[in-house]
């Protein structure tokens, strides 16, 4: 099942990347076939991989990463041919979207290969836990650090990385195995105040200190995207550890409180939150870094209607990033609302299966990792629609498997190839149990 969904979900990929050149050229190229072989052969790989490793993974994951990430390609190739300065340029932004999918899928490839068993990542907790606050405190070194309105890069060699994209799946890991040791007292031992049981300090205290150590680094990098991924994984884990509403209450309760203290205190969260509510003021409109960017991703969203102007039919290049932080404006305008509901329908799937795999879970940490990273997942996709269509105010988020990036690309393909292995132990234990 998972080959002819992946000839199929490789059939999109092509089909999308062929439209787009037709649509702006009005020539095919068999650059085109390249480009599709290119991506084929790298999730045929995992495909390969996953017939010795984990022959009983979930057959749709895959397939839904590979439309994803190729329906991101041929979007990133479609702002490439509209910018006449890549004109006979052998490496674009899509060549290098390529070479870094590449490397993502290497690191899937990796990851099954050396994680013959999802329990193996138990024994190492709290080294998750210290490789996350390191990994969140290398863009505040001086000599690594590299300028941006939010300091969450670093530039090793000439490289710029996101660190903080491989943080969460640490600090997915290190909540999980902290959880799984400690859900009884926290869910049944401390003190009630207004009718709800709070867990002792000394049971909360190692999850809440690697909590607020994230929450304080991520202040000081003016990061609100991530830091709002972070609490939202963190309160998730905490609720399906203990199956207490509490958590969701008490956690949504101290969110606003944190953000009307943030709106009000901090300038840069002030000034995202007015040009949220206000986009279309001549005065935010004009503003550096003001709502300019929001208005055309809002206008280009208005220019697709239902249907779309059609892949290569649009001007999606004439909205500010449209490759990484506004990419799925860019879809939305070219591929119309039906087409960003199919787009956000593959989301839903993807995260609904990693629930699944969750739901079904034969060991208590495999379920809390795999509902974390799962969460992860749509959260990041939720922050990111709410923000370019003016739900929620803008926080600087990349969509999944779309986006420019290698940081995030990289990140999301360890996450698929854990719940793949998750999928697979989950559909043979009982068999190895039976025997």
């Amino acid at each position: 099942m998972e080959l002819i969904l992946l000839i199929f979900a490789v059939g999109i990929v092509f089909a999308a990347i062929l439209l787009v050149q037709l649509g702006v050229t009005g020539t095919f190229e068999t650059n085109v076939l390249t480009l599709t072989a290119i991506v084929a052969g790298l999730v045929v790989g995992v495909h390969i991989v996953l017939r010795f490793r984990a022959p009983q993974a979930d057959p749709f994951i895959l397939p839904i990463a590979t439309v994803l990430n190729g329906l991101g390609i041929a979007m990133i190739y479609r702002l490439d041919l509209a910018d006449p300065e890549n004109a006979g340029v052998f490496f674009t932004q899509s060549t290098g979207q390529i070479i870094l999918t590449g490397l993502g899928v290497f690191a899937a490839i990796v990851t099954l290969l050396f994680l013959k068993n999802h329990r193996i990542l138990l024994r190492y907790t709290y080294t998750f836990m210290v490789a996350a606050i390191v990994l969140l405190l290398l863009p505040l070194v001086p000599f690594l650090s590299v300028e941006a309105n939010a300091k969450v890069w670093i530039s090793v060699a000439g490289f710029s990385f996101q660190p903080g994209e491989i943080a969460k799946i640490c600090l997915a890991i290190f909540f999980a195995g902290y959880l799984v040791t400690a859900r009884e007292k926290l869910g049944t031992v401390g003190p009630r105040v207004l009718g709800i049981r709070f867990p002792r300090m000394k049971d909360l205290g190692p999850i809440l200190f690697v909590w607020a150590a994230c929450m304080g680094v991520l202040v000081f990098q003016r990061d609100l995207g991530t830091s709002l991924l972070y609490f939202g994984l963190f309160l998730v884990m905490m609720y399906v550890a203990t199956s207490r509403i509490s958590w969701v209450i008490v956690g949504g309760g101290l969110f606003i409180a944190g953000g009307l203290i943030a709106a009000n205190t901090l300038e840069y969260v002030h000034f995202r939150v007015a040009a949220w509510l206000d986009p279309f003021s001549q005065e935010m409109y004009e503003a550096s870094g003001g709502s300019y960017q929001l208005v055309q991703g809002l206008f280009g969203f208005a220019n697709g209607g239902l249907l779309g102007q059609g892949l290569g039919q649009g001007r999606p290049d004439i909205t500010p990033l449209a490759s990484s932080d506004f990419i799925l404006a860019a879809l939305g305008e070219e591929l119309g609302l039906s087409g960003l509901f199919v787009i956000l329908s593959l989301y839903l799937i993807l995260v609904a299966r990693g629930f699944r795999i969750g739901h079904q879970g034969i060991d208590n940490f495999g379920r809390l990792l795999a509902t974390g990273l799962s969460f992860a997942i749509a959260l990041q996709v939720f922050v990111v629609a709410g923000g370019v269509l003016r739900v929620i105010p803008l926080t600087g988020l990349t969509m999944p498997f779309m986006a420019a990036g290698g940081s995030s690309l990289l990140a999301n393909w360890i996450i698929v190839a854990i719940l793949l292995r998750l999928s697979d132990t989950v559909r043979t234990q009982p068999k190895e149990v039976e025997a």
